[in-house]
């Protein structure tokens, strides 16, 4: 069963990312949304571990926060809003991690 695991917190402020990558499948996906989308700052420490994972197809945010934390990352797939909700219905089940 896949799951789109969904995390809105910034990785410099907890390990629920950490805590995710360890738990993540190999069919599921990841969304950053929020402050989430602070992973994608180049040069970091949570970019580097989610390059280590090889999420290249699976890894998604969401272009409007990526844009108003003025983010510009090729290791990640943006989408809107529409696109959030086409993902949340190809996976099995969405997991978001509050």
């Amino acid at each position: 069963m896949s799951t789109l695991h969904v995390i809105s917190h910034s990785p410099f402020g907890d390990n629920r990312l950490s805590s995710c990558l360890c738990l993540l499948g190999p069919n599921d996906g990841l969304l950053l949304c929020g402050d989430a989308v602070y992973a994608l700052q180049p040069g970091s420490e949570p970019l580097k571990t989610l390059q280590a994972h090889n999420l290249e197809q699976r890894l998604f945010a969401l272009a409007e926060d990526l844009q108003a934390r003025a983010i510009n990352s090729d290791a990640v797939n943006a989408v809107d809003y529409p696109a959030f909700v086409a993902l949340s219905l190809h996976y099995d089940k969405v997991n978001s991690w509050l």
